[in-house]
């Protein structure tokens, strides 16, 4: 099968989206003719934005910046489910530190036994943007700090309407 014929789909939260996330969209695009982004709706966890938004915010910073072949949407249920409808070959996971493969790896393994035919790639990020993480990014907004360096322009202006001006470097 050639590069030109695989799909691959990139899950998780992206709650918000950050550099970090673009990063490995540019690194595995370039693997596959087609990539889905595929935003979670997690009812386990309670992100500061819905699935629909966090979709609506990948989508529009992937068009001032990002590869072509690449679709976003919002999806729910079993990846491994997901993955078999979208026709699927693999999973992009992103490894930041050693600290994510115990997680992701476990994952990939139950991906696996719940489609033998669906493999995960493990794709470390660029080294300027390897510590950037949702989490880090929320809590810093929360606590007024410069994210501006750290996400797209369509989270910041989202996280400046939640947060105020601190998250661009601007005084609370």
């Amino acid at each position: 099968m050639s590069v030109r014929e695989v799909r691959a789909i990139y899950p998780g939260t992206f709650d918000p989206v950050t550099h970090g996330h673009l990063d490995l969209v540019r690194r595995a695009a370039g693997m596959c003719s087609e990539l889905v982004v595929a935003v979670l709706r997690n009812t386990e966890k309670a992100p500061l934005f819905d699935a629909e938004e966090r979709a609506a915010m990948f989508a529009e910073a992937l068009a001032e910046a990002g590869p072509a072949g690449v679709r976003v949407v919002a999806f729910e249920g079993l990846l491994a489910e997901y993955a078999r409808a979208e026709r699927a070959t693999f999973v992009v996971r992103g490894l930041r530190a050693i600290s994510d493969f115990e997680y992701e790896l476990q994952m990939a393994l139950m991906n696996r036994r719940l489609d033998p035919g669906l493999e995960t790639v493990f794709l470390t990020p660029g080294e300027d943007v390897s510590f950037i993480s949702s989490r880090l990014v929320r809590e810093i907004a929360r606590l007024g700090g410069d994210v501006s360096r750290l996400v797209p322009g369509p989270a910041l202006d989202r996280l400046e309407r939640l947060f105020g001006p601190g998250v661009r470097g601007g005084r609370r």
